[in-house]
């Protein structure tokens, strides 16, 4: 029994001694030679170690190879595909003597990977083509290959750490490169999932990942393969579960996409959005996505940001010049929290009665407008309602034409302040001052809230049609106000001017002209009054402008008490205007249809001031030198009569 402890104690003893020795007793280089020899032979391209190698066979075989380098292809941008560090790799012992290349882990130390296509289209990672089975004809570059039944490559897991991944677009140059790489890649066989786990940096910022992918022999084919994507960060969270085919060239699926602030991601980009505290935060994109080649189509499209919600679809080339067609259903859209703080009106304090108004002023900060230069859109856009700055519509539907810096905006159905409207709005931006042309017809229309809203103007009340033509020129709310030209025209009926009793002053016009000083005891330099108004039945004119500047000459209003024509002009630039009316006063209650002559008697108003402190008083002046020309006249007349008659008689 002794002996027989003996006999098995050498024996372990033997074999401990054997395990010891073994790597010194195996030729390395012939072990790698083998590996080597097995790489050129799969995949065409050369493995060279240009630092030491080393191995140990317990207690799996592991082969550590230093400075290594994996050959790229003949028409790539540098010699290497791959280089690394080091290259640890476990080998199954029966594998160096099957007829497929089997490893159980491989470890990869500060990897620099380059994935690329050369001028042709043609990708580095076609790695099997020495192996693959060439059709009759040869196969054209960016082809798929066919693999034999036959072969396979277990890796088991492959673990990267630290290094970069670096893809190069060698048609259009494009380059893009993640780095500090901690991945665990698990693949048992070609035939089997590919599991992609772990973490990389891009542009400074860390995403974690999972990455599914059913087949890695369909992908290697150019067959369709299932893909299941997870991606998270801070800036974003994105999940992808759908297809890939045609080498990459054809990727569809569901795309879900969200996350906390769209801020935080364009500052990652370098861009400053300067947007107010409730903009451009929380936003999310759900849709079934399409990529084929260099087009991107959405449809079923569901997105959010902030308090806003986005369903319809879209169609995006990527090429050369980046293009969009879309038709977008937007709800109710509120633009004010993304407009600039020098275009949105802040929101109005309440009225304080004893504090004078103040004066307006037009804002000269640079609007910048080069943005429109990036992209060509042709998009049509839907929205149940619409605020942007102080204007609200209704339900609204309108077109936007983009194409070389020049935007169409029209608007194809328009619903508000209780009316209809239709118009378009061109902008050319291709070079500075920025060129701008309105043509509106709006019908139907409440002027009141609609002028309060657009203008800040709240005398005018009334229902009718309102429509414009002008163009102007600028970079600023202030440039493009003194470059106002074009025309204006308005119609509305039963309503009222606010500020003035137009008929109750030029009554005391007329008792002053009669006379009648008791009458007009409280003076004729009426104010703009806020309590006081002027009714009418029917409200009408047009306005030239000329650099900013209205001028009309055909103003008339009706109304059962009064009858007004007048002309002047509307300084927007400077914010003044300066009006003289023509009044005729009623004095019968009988309406329209009256055969009061009272309208014969003239008085002339006088409308002039700043916007904010517009005064109207009664021109008594001119008044009464109408009423003398009348009498002189008439006097002329009636010496002609006489004239006349005795002229009969004489020659009777």
């Amino acid at each position: 029994m002794k002996t027989l402890f003996k006999i098995i104690g050498v024996i372990l003893l033997l074999c401990i001694a054997l395990i010891v020795a073994a790597p010194f007793l195996i030729p390395t280089d012939t072990i790698f030679n083998k590996v080597s020899e097995q790489v050129e032979k799969t995949t065409g391209r050369t493995l060279t170690i240009k630092g030491d190698k080393t191995l140990s066979v317990f207690p799996a075989l592991k082969l550590e190879l230093n400075d290594v380098h994996f050959a790229n292809m003949p028409s790539g941008s540098r010699a290497d595909m791959a280089s690394m560090q080091q290259l640890a790799v476990h080998i199954p012992w029966l594998s160096l003597l099957g007829g497929e290349l089997k490893l159980e882990k491989f470890v990869i130390n500060e990897p620099d990977i380059l994935l690329e296509t050369d001028k042709s289209g043609k990708a580095n990672w076609q790695l099997f083509d020495a192996v693959a089975k060439q059709p009759e004809q040869q196969t054209q570059s960016g082809e798929a290959v066919k693999l034999p039944e036959n072969f396979d490559i277990q890796l088991g897991e492959v673990a990267i750490y630290g290094g970069s991944f670096t893809y190069l677009d060698g048609q259009t140059g494009a380059k893009q490169q993640i780095s500090d790489l901690e991945l665990a890649i698990l693949l048992p066989s070609l035939r089997k999932q590919l599991e992609v786990k772990g973490a990389i940096t891009y542009m400074q910022e860390r995403f974690e990942l999972d990455v599914k992918l059913d087949t890695p022999a369909k992908a290697i084919e150019g067959a369709t393969f299932n893909v299941k994507q997870t991606l998270n960060s801070r800036l974003v969270d994105l999940t992808f579960d759908g297809s890939i085919a045609k080498q990459g060239q054809d990727i569809k699926g569901l795309l879900a996409l969200n996350g906390d602030s769209v801020k935080n991601i364009a500052n990652w980009q370098g861009v400053d959005l300067n947007a107010k505290d409730n903009a451009f935060n929380a936003f999310s994109i759900n849709a079934q996505m399409h990529l084929l080649s260099e087009e991107f189509n959405l449809t079923e499209l569901v997105a959010t940001l902030d308090a806003l919600e986005i369903k319809g679809k879209s169609k995006v080339n990527l090429g050369s010049r980046l293009a969009v067609n879309a038709d977008i259903d937007l709800g109710m859209l509120d633009l004010n929290p993304y407009l600039p703080e020098t275009v949105a009106k802040k929101e109005a304090p309440a009225k304080d009665e004893s504090k004078p108004a103040e004066p307006i002023v037009w804002d000269d900060t640079k609007i910048d407008l080069s943005g429109l230069s990036a992209l060509d859109a042709n998009v049509i856009v839907r929205s149940s309602g619409l605020k942007a700055n102080d204007i609200k519509l209704g339900a609204n539907q309108f077109t936007v034409a983009l194409k070389n810096s020049i935007a169409k905006l029209s608007l194809d159905s328009f619903a508000a302040y209780e009316g209809t409207g239709k118009g378009v709005v061109t902008i050319n931006a291709q070079n500075t001052p920025y060129k701008i042309a309105t043509n509106f017809d709006l019908d139907k229309i409440d002027a009141q809230p609609l002028l309060s809203d657009a203008a800040g103007f709240d005398k005018l009340m009334g229902k009718g049609s309102l429509n414009w033509n002008l163009t102007t020129a600028g970079q600023s709310q202030k440039t493009f106000i003194n470059a106002l030209n074009g025309k204006l025209g308005f119609k509305f009926a039963d309503g009222a001017v606010e500020g003035a009793n137009v008929a109750e002053m030029v009554r005391k016009g007329k008792e002053l002209v009669k006379g009648n000083f008791n009458a007009v005891s409280e003076g004729l330099d009426t104010g703009f009054e806020e309590s006081e108004k002027t009714d009418f039945s029917a409200l009408s004119g047009s306005f030239n402008f000329t650099n900013g500047v209205g001028k009309n000459t055909d103003l008339s209003l009706i109304s059962p008490l009064i009858r007004i024509s007048g002309e002047g002009d509307v300084d927007l630039p400077q914010t003044l205007v300066n009006y003289r009316l023509v009044t005729g006063v009623v004095d019968s209650i009988e309406g329209q249809g009256t055969t009061d002559d009272s309208t014969g008697f003239k008085v002339p108003l006088r409308i002039k001031g700043p916007f904010h402190d517009v005064n109207i008083k009664l021109d008594v002046s001119n008044a009464l030198k109408d009423e003398a020309k009348q009498k002189l006249d008439d006097a002329k007349d009636k010496a002609k009569d006489k004239i006349k008659d005795k002229l009969k008689g004489l020659f009777g």
